[in-house]
Protein backbone atom coordinates (compact mmCIF):
# COMPACT_ATOMS: atom_id res chain seq x y z
CA UNK A 1 0.00 0.00 0.00
CA UNK A 2 1.19 3.52 -0.73
CA UNK A 3 0.65 5.95 2.13
CA UNK A 4 1.16 9.67 2.52
CA UNK A 5 0.88 11.28 5.91
CA UNK A 6 0.98 14.51 7.85
CA UNK A 7 1.97 14.82 11.50
CA UNK A 8 1.13 17.93 13.53
CA UNK A 9 0.63 18.51 17.25
CA UNK A 10 -0.52 21.57 19.15
CA UNK A 11 3.00 22.77 19.95
CA UNK A 12 4.48 21.56 16.67
CA UNK A 13 7.50 20.13 18.41
CA UNK A 14 7.88 16.78 20.19
CA UNK A 15 4.68 14.88 19.39
CA UNK A 16 4.82 15.96 15.75
CA UNK A 17 8.21 14.36 15.17
CA UNK A 18 7.59 11.33 17.38
CA UNK A 19 4.32 10.62 15.56
CA UNK A 20 6.04 10.98 12.18
CA UNK A 21 8.82 8.55 13.10
CA UNK A 22 6.42 6.00 14.61
CA UNK A 23 4.19 6.19 11.54
CA UNK A 24 7.10 5.79 9.12
CA UNK A 25 8.60 2.87 11.02
CA UNK A 26 5.30 1.01 11.54
CA UNK A 27 4.24 1.36 7.90
CA UNK A 28 7.62 0.18 6.61
CA UNK A 29 7.66 -2.76 9.05
CA UNK A 30 4.28 -3.79 7.62
CA UNK A 31 5.71 -3.59 4.08
CA UNK A 32 4.16 -0.33 2.90
CA UNK A 33 5.61 2.65 1.03
CA UNK A 34 5.19 5.86 3.00
CA UNK A 35 6.05 9.53 2.80
CA UNK A 36 5.20 11.88 5.65
CA UNK A 37 5.47 15.61 6.18
CA UNK A 38 5.37 17.59 9.41
CA UNK A 39 3.63 20.86 10.12
CA UNK A 40 4.51 22.99 13.10
CA UNK A 41 6.11 26.14 14.42
CA UNK A 42 8.70 26.18 11.65
CA UNK A 43 6.18 25.54 8.88
CA UNK A 44 5.95 22.50 6.61
CA UNK A 45 8.92 20.15 6.48
CA UNK A 46 9.38 17.31 3.99
CA UNK A 47 6.35 18.59 2.07
CA UNK A 48 4.45 15.89 0.19
CA UNK A 49 4.89 15.95 -3.56
CA UNK A 50 1.72 16.14 -5.70
CA UNK A 51 2.67 12.87 -7.45
CA UNK A 52 3.03 11.06 -4.11
CA UNK A 53 -0.43 12.25 -3.11
CA UNK A 54 -1.92 11.17 -6.46
CA UNK A 55 -0.33 7.71 -6.17
CA UNK A 56 -1.33 7.17 -2.53
CA UNK A 57 -3.93 4.60 -1.54
CA UNK A 58 -4.57 6.46 1.71
CA UNK A 59 -3.75 9.70 3.49
CA UNK A 60 -3.04 9.41 7.21
CA UNK A 61 -3.40 12.58 9.24
CA UNK A 62 -1.74 12.16 12.65
CA UNK A 63 -2.84 15.58 13.83
CA UNK A 64 -4.09 17.40 16.90
CA UNK A 65 -4.71 20.71 15.11
CA UNK A 66 -6.00 22.01 11.79
CA UNK A 67 -3.35 21.80 9.09
CA UNK A 68 -2.53 23.83 6.01
CA UNK A 69 -3.22 22.69 2.45
CA UNK A 70 -5.98 20.16 3.24
CA UNK A 71 -7.37 20.71 -0.26
CA UNK A 72 -4.51 18.56 -1.61
CA UNK A 73 -6.30 15.49 -0.28
CA UNK A 74 -9.69 16.01 -1.91
CA UNK A 75 -10.92 12.78 -3.45
CA UNK A 76 -8.49 10.64 -1.44
CA UNK A 77 -9.29 8.20 1.36
CA UNK A 78 -8.28 10.11 4.51
CA UNK A 79 -7.87 8.55 7.95
CA UNK A 80 -7.36 10.87 10.91
CA UNK A 81 -5.81 9.93 14.24
CA UNK A 82 -4.52 12.03 17.12
CA UNK A 83 -0.77 11.94 17.68
CA UNK A 84 -0.92 10.30 21.12
CA UNK A 85 -3.04 7.38 19.88
CA UNK A 86 -0.61 6.77 17.02
CA UNK A 87 2.43 7.03 19.30
CA UNK A 88 0.98 4.49 21.77
CA UNK A 89 0.26 1.76 19.20
CA UNK A 90 1.61 2.50 15.71
CA UNK A 91 1.58 -1.11 14.48
CA UNK A 92 -1.99 -1.62 15.67
CA UNK A 93 -3.03 1.60 13.94
CA UNK A 94 -1.44 0.53 10.63
CA UNK A 95 -3.19 -2.85 10.92
CA UNK A 96 -6.53 -1.03 11.28
CA UNK A 97 -5.72 1.08 8.22
CA UNK A 98 -4.94 -2.11 6.28
CA UNK A 99 -8.38 -3.51 7.15
CA UNK A 100 -10.14 -0.30 6.14
CA UNK A 101 -8.25 -0.04 2.84
CA UNK A 102 -8.23 -3.77 2.17
CA UNK A 103 -4.49 -4.06 1.53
Amino acid sequence: MKIVGVAACTAGIAHTYIAREKLLKAARLRGHEITCETQGNIGIEDELKPQDIRDADVVILAIDIAIDKMERFEGKKVIKVDTSTLIKNPIGFIQKVEKVIGK
